[in-house]
């Protein structure tokens, strides 16, 4: 199954509230992203029946193995993008939203590519 951008988008968001919080409920995505319930709920399902989230009893979100892979793939675009684009100058906020626009859609060459040369630069 492929996953589509929101796709993507809610297995970060599971990764980047996992890292705040012990437990990880629908409610704390509808409330970080500001989605209704209906939403998050049948991205949810369709998350659970691609096998990338599972829910326990109280409720609680975890990733999957796979789930674990794209959301920390996509949380690493997400973080060096973001801060590859405010070296250059842009501003938090911008750099931020652009960056979620980007990580969905850049290619892994081009990402690589990207990676290496920042690494290089640093390097230097």
């Amino acid at each position: 199954m492929n996953l589509q951008e929101s796709g993507e988008m809610y297995l970060e968001t599971i990764l980047v509230l996992s890292k705040k919080k012990e437990r990880v409920r629908a409610i704390d995505i509808c409330e970080y992203l500001d989605y209704s319930k209906p939403s998050v709920s049948r991205a949810l399902g369709i998350l659970k029946e691609g096998n990338y989230v599972t829910v326990g009893s109280n409720g609680a979100l975890s990733l999957t193995e796979s789930g674990l892979r794209i959301a920390t793939k996509i949380y690493e675009r997400h973080e060096l993008l973001t801060d590859m684009l405010i070296r250059l100058g842009v501003s938090e906020e911008t750099a931020d939203r652009d960056a979620c626009k980007i990580e969905h859609r850049i290619s892994d060459e081009s990402f690589e590519a990207i990676k290496a040369h920042l690494k290089a630069l640093n390097n230097n």
